[in-house]
């Protein structure tokens, strides 16, 4: 309960969500001044996708993402290769892929443009669904900022993004789960003693094939040299740990699968009082029903409680690695 009180007093789910850029502001969303931050506290309501000024050739510290962020009302899907294209597509789309304080019009007239706007050339670019990225199209590009991207985030966000690109399957599965439970309810009151031969069989079989499938792809991990990701690095261990965690698991239960399996019959009578407790209380066949709720509940609910921890900081202005003339933008009108 702490931690669920934690999260919703110090959590800023909007800042993971929508993205923010490198001024202390959430995109499309009105914001409060940040002190310290000249171009915070601006409405960002129609800019909702985050653009990064060099995503191209973006500046690599320890594997760190520095190019500055802004927040733009869309992504340039052709490539710009002059300011002037660059002030064109601001006419012309109002997405503006300068320093906010930079007015359009002096795009090819500030001396200090260069520093002010992209790195040119500006590469085509489509928005990222979950964070709303400006993720460019060109293939060298790609892999580059895609590869910094992904080390660029913390652990907590890694476990997050990959919770919210895997949710069709998880919500599939615990449909499927559903299902499955609900089947074998109402199997139970039919081929009682056929049913628990399978059962038994089914769990032998997979729990074999999961040990099998958990090291074969281990050894793939360790025969792969071209493993650079740090994301990829600790997906190796994390196999490896379940990999042993299986095997040790399945030893077990084959064990006790073995030493038990002259009391059969007795499950079997067990199985069938249970059918005769069901006959008297029907309403125990929605017990699946309730059960699947309770967990479709319980699993949105921390997946909003991680979300919050994983945003629990004070907005600030990042530190870029870009060569802005931070004095020279101070002095700037706000466009």
């Amino acid at each position: 309960m702490f931690i669920m009180g934690y999260s919703a007093v110090a959590g800023a789910t909007a800042r993971l969500l929508f993205g923010y850029d490198s001024f202390g502001n959430v995109c499309g969303k009105r914001n409060s001044p940040v002190e310290g931050a000249p171009l915070s506290g601006q409405d960002m309501t129609l800019k909702k996708h985050v653009f990064f000024m060099n995503s191209c050739k973006p500046d690599i510290k320890g594997r760190k993402l520095g190019s500055t962020a802004l927040c733009v009302s869309s992504c340039p899907e052709e490539q710009l290769n002059t300011l002037e294209e660059v002030q064109l597509f601001a006419n012309t789309s109002g997405s503006f892929l300068c320093i906010y304080n930079l007015n359009s019009i002096n795009y090819t007239r500030n001396p200090n443009a260069n520093s002010l706007c992209p790195r040119l050339p500006v590469p085509p670019s489509k928005s990222f669904p979950l964070f709303n990225r400006c993720v460019p199209q060109t293939p060298e590009c790609y892999s580059l900022f895609a590869s910094v991207l992904i080390n660029d985030v913390d652990t907590l966000h890694r476990i997050l993004s990959g919770i919210m690109s895997a949710r069709d399957t998880i919500l599939g599965l615990c449909i499927f789960a559903l299902a499955l439970s609900l089947t074998m309810m109402f199997t139970f009151r039919f081929i009682t003693t056929l049913l628990v031969h399978i059962f038994i069989s089914l769990v032998i079989l997979g729990l074999l094939f999961v040990c099998g499938i958990l090291w074969w792809l281990y050894y793939d991990y360790t025969n792969d040299l071209s493993i650079e990701l740090d994301t990829e690095r600790e997906n190796m261990k994390c196999v490896l740990g379940f990999a042993i965690v299986s095997t040790v698991i399945t030893a077990i239960l084959l064990v006790l699968i073995f030493v038990l399996r002259k009391r059969i019959k007795l499950t079997v009578e067990l199985f069938q009082l249970t059918n005769k407790v069901i006959r008297s209380s029907p309403f125990l066949l929605f017990q699946p029903l309730w059960t699947f709720a309770i967990l479709i509940f319980f699993w949105i609910l921390w997946v909003a409680v991680l979300l919050s921890l994983g945003t629990a900081a004070a907005r600030a202005e990042a530190e870029s690695s870009e060569d802005i003339d931070r004095g020279e933008v101070s002095k700037m009108e706000v466009q």
